[in-house]
């Protein structure tokens, strides 16, 4: 099953520098995190912060060849996760025949963006590497008492794959529901 998601925002880990996109499931509070590169990252802000490059730039290219070739991303899918790492699909129709090319998740949702092209992610990857946030009075209080989370809060962080555990633990969350207004407003 697809499930819609949105772009949230774009994070960096304050300790290794490496950066994160976060999606939002558009229908609840499941967000998905998955590391990119540093162009991959930039070109993803540049175009939600309607920064215009000289030059197009990859994505931006791409998007360009679509539209020349009379081709429509009809959406992008985040179809796999293995072994910690994400797996992406764009759909294009073209001369009514559909086509599905295999893409890193970071640019096929740069490109997704571009074209106002839905983000979907399959329901399976979502078991795997989807985070809930804790509601504010339940994150506070453990926070608050330095307590160990419970048997069924340890089961939940077991899905969650060992690199992206690692990473949300560095991460401020504490604006990530607000559409990640504050760490936009620090650069």
């Amino acid at each position: 099953m697809l499930i819609e998601m949105a772009v949230d925002s774009v994070r960096v880990n304050v300790q290794s520098y490496q950066r994160v996109v976060i999606l939002k499931e558009k229908r609840s509070d499941r967000y998905l995190p998955i590391f990119i590169g540093n162009s991959e990252a930039d070109a993803i802000i540049a175009y939600l912060h309607k920064v215009k490059a000289p030059r197009p730039q990859t994505h931006d290219l791409i998007k360009s060849i679509f539209g020349e070739l009379g081709a429509r991303v009809s959406h992008i899918v985040v179809n796999d996760l293995s072994n910690d790492v994400y797996y992406a699909r764009i759909n294009v129709e073209l001369e009514g025949r559909h086509h599905e090319i295999d893409a890193r998740p970071s640019d096929a949702i740069a490109v997704a963006i571009r074209l106002q092209a839905p983000i979907y992610c399959e329901e399976a990857v979502l078991e795997k590497g989807a985070v809930e946030l804790e509601s504010d009075e339940e994150t506070d209080s453990v926070e608050a008492s330095g307590a160990k989370p419970d048997a069924e809060a340890a089961k939940s962080t077991e899905r969650i794959p060992t690199a992206f555990r690692d990473f949300i633990d560095t991460l401020d969350l504490d604006d990530l529901g607000r559409g990640g207004e504050a760490e936009r407003g620090k650069r």
